[in-house]
């Protein structure tokens, strides 16, 4: 079985989607083929010295810095690479690498980290961002952006199977695809992480400090709540506009390293989390540090928080419904090893064990000429727990 791994860039060894492909790349060392790479970032990450393969993005005119500015071009450059010497396809998707162009005796197999947002859910919000409200620069937006869905949708029929991160990503491939997938939820480096019993009196918010995570709305509620200590840790463009919004009880740290993170995920009472995510790793590892999370009810929060074991929920993305959520939890006592416990099930070694399972049974299968529609269910998918939602 010769396999490749085609990610969509790998300008960042450290977000999300890049853990998740450093695991796929640990259970099926491949050449991985990218939009654009950036060394520099990469240096000293498990990425350096690898077999990386970038499209002609990577030669275009400040393409390291403003990559997206290229999206209309991103389908064309995954077009563009010859994979027809491997069997196997591992496509790790957030954008356009589940695109690439295979052939019948490939067996493709997509991890979707999610369908394209900001060509589908979340097309308005970017869209109403800034200069893209109107004139020349919206109208061409609105163009390449009903371009992209077409070519999105087209291109979903070249995936074999779909693995989505979440029971929530599933929906969206369903919808948008009219495709089943299997849920693995993305790997979460547990270990990590360490437990502190003796919480300090301050709640922590971080994200990168852009509109769809909702940072706003947090540091609006506490701002009414100011003898609750809020602490923020993140940038991003909207970071002078949600400092304007806040009160003396708001604490901004701005970027923090990795250790520095784990430090303040381990010491505040809670994680308050407002987004509605594909997944989100950061609740997950404040969980990990026995830090209870009070989080939107929507999304992948839903699947990995418990509420009355890991934290709790709120009901609408507005002031007063968490401001509520807020009080509530101040009445309810909760235990650190139990959530330790519960993030548990989030690790790098079950995603392993997982993955591996499943992409061999495919392999398994496809060889055997069964991975059609057509193909019995039993047979394609052995055991219930390998059946798509």
């Amino acid at each position: 079985m010769k396999s490749v791994i085609v990610h969509d860039w790998l300008v960042s060894p450290i977000a999300g989607s890049e853990k998740t492909l450093r695991e796929i790349h640990g259970l099926f060392p491949s050449p991985i083929y990218t939009l654009l790479k950036n060394e520099k970032k990469l240096e000293g990450s498990y990425f350096e010295g690898k077999e990386l393969i970038a499209s002609f993005i990577q030669k275009l005119p400040f393409a390291q810095k403003y990559y997206r500015n290229y999206l209309p071009f991103f389908p064309l450059a995954i077009e563009q690479f010859d994979l027809s010497a491997y069997d196997l396809i591992l496509s790790s998707s957030h954008c356009v690498a589940k695109g690439v162009i295979c052939h019948p005796d490939q067996l493709h197999i997509s991890y979707c980290h999610t369908p394209i947002r900001y060509a589908w859910d979340l097309m308005h919000p970017y869209l109403n961002d800034g200069p893209l409200r109107s004139g020349v620069k919206g109208a061409l937006a609105r163009f390449f952006l009903q371009y992209v869905r077409n070519w999105d949708v087209l291109s979903s029929n070249r995936v074999d199977a779909y693995i989505a991160n979440s029971k929530y990503v599933a929906g969206r491939i369903r919808k948008y695809y009219g495709r089943s997938a299997h849920v693995i939820f993305p790997p979460v480096d547990i270990e990590s992480f360490q437990v502190c019993h003796q919480k300090e009196n301050f709640y922590l918010a971080a994200s990168r400090m852009v509109p769809y995570k909702r940072l706003d709305l947090i540091v609006e509620a506490f701002s009414l709540m100011p003898d609750k200590k809020l602490v923020v840790i993140g940038s991003g463009p909207e970071e002078a506009n949600i400092k304007k919004k806040a009160h003396k009880n708001i604490e901004f740290l701005g970027f923090q390293s990795d250790s520095n993170l784990q430090l303040y995920l381990r010491k505040a009472k809670a994680f308050v989390f407002a987004a509605i995510e594909d997944f989100g790793i950061l609740p997950v590892e404040a969980m990990a540090s026995g830090t209870p999370v009070i989080a939107f009810r929507k999304g992948g929060a839903m699947e990995t928080v418990q509420e009355g074991v890991s934290g709790l929920f709120f009901e609408e993305q507005s002031i007063t419904s968490l401001q509520e959520a807020i009080r509530l939890f101040e009445t309810l006592e909760f235990d650190s090893a139990a959530i330790r416990s519960h993030a548990e099930q989030f690790s790098r070694e079950r995603f392993r064990r997982e993955f591996q399972e499943f992409v061999l049974k495919k392999y398994s299968f496809f060889k055997q000429g069964c991975v059609d529609a057509d193909c019995d269910t039993s047979r394609r998918w052995g055991n219930s727990s390998l059946a798509p939602i």
